[in-house]
């Protein structure tokens, strides 16, 4: 459960909406959702059947008119409620920019 887990974040999250797509790396699944909340390092997904922990997966997030794409991986998963993804380090700094922003627009 979400409330007993450790919390591994390394950067705080806000409450944000966006629609996002999940495609594993090595199987091409995809999964379409949307996003509770974000951060500089990840997000949560909200999803009925999440992608199993450890899973490499290539993220687009759509907000607006905008749209990101990351690599990540799935870092912890609340079984029928949804997963935390957590992007690749070293983000180019255009994508690390729009991040900034899309939290900065939260607060």
């Amino acid at each position: 459960m979400p409330g007993l887990m450790q919390n591994r974040r390394t950067a705080p999250r806000t409450t944000f909406i966006a629609v996002i797509e999940v495609t594993e790396i090595v199987s091409g699944t995809r999964l379409a959702a949307r996003t509770s909340d974000l951060s500089l390092t990840g997000c949560y997904v909200d999803t009925l059947n999440p992608t199993s922990e450890g899973t490499a997966v290539h993220v687009r997030l759509t907000h607006g008119a905008e749209e990101l794409e990351l690599t990540a991986r799935i870092v912890y998963v609340s079984p029928r409620l949804g997963m935390g993804v957590r992007f690749d380090d070293n983000l180019p700094p255009a994508k690390l920019q729009v991040l900034e922003r899309w939290v900065g627009d939260t607060k």
